[in-house]
């Protein structure tokens, strides 16, 4: 099955959903609000669409509230700074909701009436939103009709897995689903020019569907080092579970996880190869896996076994939909099982943690 009928989000909410498993992107969400608001305030205060109406695309929007925190965000900082531009005129709000044509829109759609009466008691411009389901590794929009395009959490996933990871019929990266420390260069190599490939795709679609003044903001997780990854670790459950009999090793083989993290500098020097857009901000900042685990009261004491059940539940949330076409859904308990238990013994010994990598650029001319 093609990846993007396969990746989204698990939707719903149930126990197990993306929308009772998301708060560490939330807090993501929260720590970049800053970065946000200084870059768009003094772009914000020189646009003339300030008195009108602002298109604002949401890709890679997910399911849950998440999304809606985001475009909060964005719409009071652009309404706060119009009504101190425009003498108390606020701008409307064309709002665009971005994802593949498997995520759950429903989830966003059922939060909405509470939203728009939020934005209305804030006295924030009327706002419509829509969803336009689609890859933004290709064309969503007419030219020239975006003013601005936010995505976080997204740009990290690939149009697909690398086609060239075999070699005369044998896996090159066998008993892993990623980038390990075991992998020959020629694993990183091919991850490397698929995010290359895709990334330019992206920069060049976003460039033609902006207008002359538009702007973009990205959050994406990267890299700094060759670190532990959570892919890498549900590769080593997946390897203990080949050993029992519990999967069939030729699918261990087979999969290869679409997603790749990049450094700064390769994200740096692919802007600046691309050429459609000059980097006026880019900042990285780190967050622990369990970063959003939070205390109900004084006495309540998180110990490894809860945080590793914890970091368990939000990537399964995330991951369960693309395994389970990889694997098959009756392993996804034993799994997830499995990956809490080996998270929780690697808490003792490394510290886990994402690197977030923000970029806030404009269009070229």
């Amino acid at each position: 099955m093609a990846t993007e009928g396969i990746l989204h989000m698990k939707g719903g909410v149930g126990e197990t959903s993306y929308e009772n498993n998301s708060s560490l992107q939330r807090k993501v969400i929260m720590e970049v609000k800053t970065i946000l608001e200084e870059n768009m305030i003094s772009i914000v205060s020189n646009k003339s669409i300030i008195k009108g109406c602002w298109k604002i695309a949401d890709l890679g929007c997910s399911s849950g509230p998440n999304t809606l925190m985001a475009i909060s965000n964005i719409l009071n900082i652009i309404n706060k700074t119009s009504l101190k531009l425009n003498n108390g005129i606020s701008p409307v709000f064309q709002i665009y909701l971005n994802d593949l044509f498997e995520n759950d829109f429903n989830t966003i759609f059922k939060l909405l009436p509470d939203f728009y009466q939020q934005k209305k008691g804030e006295n924030v411009g009327e706002c419509f939103i829509c969803a336009t389901p689609g890859n933004f590794y290709g064309r969503l929009f007419p030219n020239n009709y975006i003013n601005f395009f936010h995505s976080s959490y997204s740009l990290h996933w690939l149009s697909q897995a690398p086609k060239d990871l075999t070699k005369n019929g044998e896996p090159l990266n066998k008993g892993n689903i990623y980038i390990s420390r075991t992998s020959p260069p020629s694993v990183y190599e091919a991850y490397f020019k698929q995010f290359e490939r895709d990334f330019k795709y992206f920069l060049k679609s976003r460039f033609e569907e902006l207008t002359s003044d538009g702007v973009m903001a990205l959050t994406f997780i990267g890299r700094e080092t060759t670190i532990t990854s959570a892919q890498g670790v549900i590769g080593m459950v997946l390897n203990e579970m080949v050993k029992e009999g519990l999967v069939e090793e030729e699918k261990l083989d087979l999969f290869d996880f679409p997603a790749y993290h990049p450094t700064v500098k390769e994200v740096s020097q692919l802007i600046e190869a691309e050429g459609s857009f000059t980097l006026q901000t880019i900042k990285t900042f780190k967050m622990g896996w369990d970063a959003n685990l939070e205390k109900d009261n004084v006495d309540y004491v998180v110990d490894s076994k809860m945080r590793g059940e914890f970091i368990a539940k939000y990537h399964r949330a995330v991951y369960e939909p693309l395994l389970i076409a990889g694997f098959g859904e009756n392993i996804m308990d034993e799994l997830f099982s499995r990956f809490a238990k080996l998270i929780a013994q690697l808490i003792e010994i490394e510290t886990l943690e994402f690197t977030n990598i923000v970029l806030f650029m404009t269009k070229n001319p």
